[in-house]
């Protein structure tokens, strides 16, 4: 889509790929207005559209350098920071708008406001508390390997539970490593509640009982966790050659057509699969290190398999 500017007026011609066609008299003559956001029909003046956001680069340059940066905004707003983004800060640079140093009264002067404004940027008891969350949820997503949608999920979901009050009386850690394992169900990572706990040098059960808690409260739709990608999980941290993976895939396939795994422990169900195919494949693997890799027992992965010898047979 490809906007043109009129004489430096505010209302700009449309032109795109795909005609816009105004409804109400079947004509192409539409115009913009950047500064109310509507898409207007220049031949009966029927608003189309009204608050538009122009997301497009800008189009003017008032100097050389802005030519090749001609970028409309600044950083794109975040969930993951306290003030999402929006607050502005005292830049470090020392030197007027004509690019010349400052002296040395007036750079005391500005190292006083710098001071005072980064101070100000958290004066209430939630920006605090958000700031020190999000703080550690920096630290967790290289922890955990979570991808920017991950943590923007983590981030709205803690915010959730603050507007609650679901944060007081508890820590702000445990609340945030929920959060960040709720985001992983929900968009598909394969990470567990060991996995989080873990990394996140807290115990099973804290994190359990928040989870719980959170999925009550703020009436959480959370899915199943794939029980192909804890075959993967496992497989790897075992080494086992790829056609006894295959294999595995193949028979968690049958598993899940055939109802099997429902109810199921998937770590469990993933290890019991792997061990049925390293015993048709002739890959020598026990069942401790399977368990190890999954993180269950042997108990588990043997009743596992003994059931799912009868039920595929």
């Amino acid at each position: 889509m490809v906007f043109i500017y009129l004489n430096c007026k505010s209302f700009v011609l449309m032109k795109a790929q795909t005609s816009v066609i105004c409804s109400m008299c079947n004509k192409d003559q539409i115009i913009t207005d950047p500064e109310s956001g509507e898409v207007i029909c220049s031949s009966c003046g029927f608003v189309i559209t009204e608050k538009a956001q122009e997301i497009r680069p800008e189009w003017r340059a008032f100097s050389l350098d802005e030519v090749s940066d001609r970028t409309r905004t600044g950083m794109p707003t975040s969930l993951a920071r306290h003030d999402r983004g929006l607050a502005t800060i005292i830049g470090k640079t020392d030197r007027d708008a004509s690019g010349r140093g400052i002296d040395t009264a007036m750079r005391a002067t500005m190292e006083r406001l710098r001071t005072w404004d980064f101070r100000t940027q958290a004066h209430t008891p939630t920006d605090r508390n958000l700031k020190q969350a999000f703080d550690q949820l920096d630290k967790l997503k290289y922890k955990l390997g979570l991808p920017n949608a991950a943590i923007e999920k983590t981030a709205y979901i803690y915010r959730k539970a603050q507007e609650r009050g679901l944060v007081r009386g508890r820590t702000i850690s445990s609340v945030l490593s929920t959060a960040a394992y709720i985001a992983c169900r929900e968009i598909g990572i394969s990470r567990t509640l060991d996995d989080v706990a873990e990394i996140s040098n807290l115990k099973r059960k804290e994190i359990a009982r928040t989870y719980r808690l959170l999925v009550l409260e703020l009436d959480l739709k959370i899915p199943m966790i794939d029980p192909m990608k804890c075959i993967v999980k496992v497989a790897n941290k075992i080494s086992i050659n790829e056609k006894t993976k295959r294999h595995a895939i193949n028979i968690m396939q049958s598993v899940t057509k055939k109802g099997i795994s429902a109810g199921k422990d998937p770590m469990g169900l993933a290890a019991s699969v792997i061990y049925l195919s390293c015993l048709k494949n002739g890959d020598n693997r026990t069942q401790m290190d399977i368990a190890d890799a999954a993180g269950v027992t042997e108990v588990t992965v043997r009743n596992r398999y003994k059931d799912l010898k009868k039920q595929l047979q």
